[in-house]
């Protein structure tokens, strides 16, 4: 290969990221609770969202904060500790909100693209990118019998205040 189609590979794959971070963006939001925080992904135009149950955990009410930095109280409508999954609702603000878009988890392969998108360490609008290390996976649940089945393993970084936020394939569709 010679340097230049090795230089238009990457700008290639950094349209791409570009391209993902951009569409994506709007839908992750940063959650704040008391003194920790997390992220998630707007669900619907309704004001449906979707974090992990350990971001949430133990409250009623949580401190939403959109891309754009508007701000909305959300009530925590729906916890399910055993796979460590959440729903708050809040208010959609006057501009509306930006659903994800999903993915075909079960047409995923690995080696294909994966981009986590979130507020690691509180700093906000963050993207990491890696690929699907495997498929499959099962996780205890650490609290009960019940594991989490069909787990998708990636190498994309995830550091803390990422968890509850999207994984998404190359399309910026949901797949995690």
């Amino acid at each position: 290969m010679q340097a230049t189609d090795a230089q238009d590979l990457v700008a290639a794959n950094e349209q791409v990221l570009a391209g993902i971070y951009a569409a994506v963006l709007p839908s992750v939001v940063h959650i704040q609770v008391g003194q920790g925080q997390g992220s998630g992904f707007v669900w619907d135009e309704e004001g449906h969202i979707v974090t992990n149950n350990h971001v949430v955990e133990g409250a009623s009410t949580v401190t939403v904060i959109f891309a754009d930095g508007d701000r909305a109280t959300g009530r925590v409508l729906g916890v399910d500790p055993e796979s460590d999954l959440a729903v708050v609702e809040v208010e959609p603000p006057a501009g509306g909100l930006k659903p994800v878009s999903l993915g075909d988890s079960d047409a995923l392969a690995v080696g294909q693209l994966a981009v986590a998108l979130g507020n690691p360490f509180g700093l906000d609008n963050t993207m990491t990118a890696g690929i699907l290390s495997a498929l499959g996976r099962t996780i205890n649940s650490g609290t009960s019998s019940f594991s989490i089945p069909r787990v998708i393993q990636t190498d994309a970084p995830i550091n803390p205040g990422n968890s509850g936020g999207p994984l998404v394939d190359r399309e910026g569709r949901v797949i995690g």
